[in-house]
């Protein structure tokens, strides 16, 4: 899940947390007969969310009906859209590999994201190597992170990786080929005193 995605995941799940919990403890609190402030709408046991004057009240406007329609469709349409995404797999957890026979073998997609991320993080100059296999089971894609050395030349590591890793993955998965996308960060590190 990407960052945008976790950060509007956990707002709309702490505001419908904190709608439902003031609503519901609203209407708990009125079907006790707790006393609540004057210009809270609904005031007794038999009282109901919309009275019928409430109801009636924008019947003769033209723009009421539509806008409250379309205000609702907009809604459905970002629930259903929130709903996709919590559903929707980051990360692909297997691949299908052509075995020959017609038939096809499955491997495991955290099986070839380990398998690339030692390759990777073994390469000169790479401190450390995060791998993540996206995309559908008979078209995968990586998503490579190498957090890089102070010494490492990022153009050879890239070529490398690409010569390499990659190719050897794509090899034994037997894949016309494997897309990736290769994000470099530099260690921080201490500036070193030249004497």
């Amino acid at each position: 899940m990407n960052g945008v995605l976790r950060t509007v995941n956990r707002v709309l799940l702490g505001l419908a947390g904190l709608l439902l919990i003031i609503m519901g403890g609203a209407v708990l609190a009125v079907g006790l007969g707790a006393s609540l402030p004057s210009w809270w709408p609904w005031d007794g046991k038999q009282d109901v969310l919309l009275s019928r004057a409430d109801r009636d009240r924008w019947r003769d406007d033209g723009w009421w009906w539509p806008t409250v329609i379309a205000v609702l469709a907009v809604l459905v349409v970002l629930a259903l859209w929130w709903l996709f995404a919590q559903l929707r797999r980051a990360r692909l957890s297997e691949v299908l590999v052509d075995s020959g026979d017609g038939e096809g073998a499955v491997l495991r997609g955290r099986a070839l994201e380990g398998v690339l991320s030692d390759e990777a993080g073994a390469l000169d100059g790479v401190a450390r190597a995060q791998v993540a296999l996206l995309g559908r089971r008979t078209a995968p894609r990586t998503r490579i992170r190498l957090l890089m050395e102070p010494h490492a030349a990022p153009e050879q590591t890239l070529r490398v990786l690409s010569d390499e890793a990659l190719a050897h993955a794509r090899e034994s998965a037997g894949l016309a080929e494997l897309p990736a996308e290769v994000r470099l960060k530099a260690v921080k590190h201490r500036a070193e005193r030249v004497s």
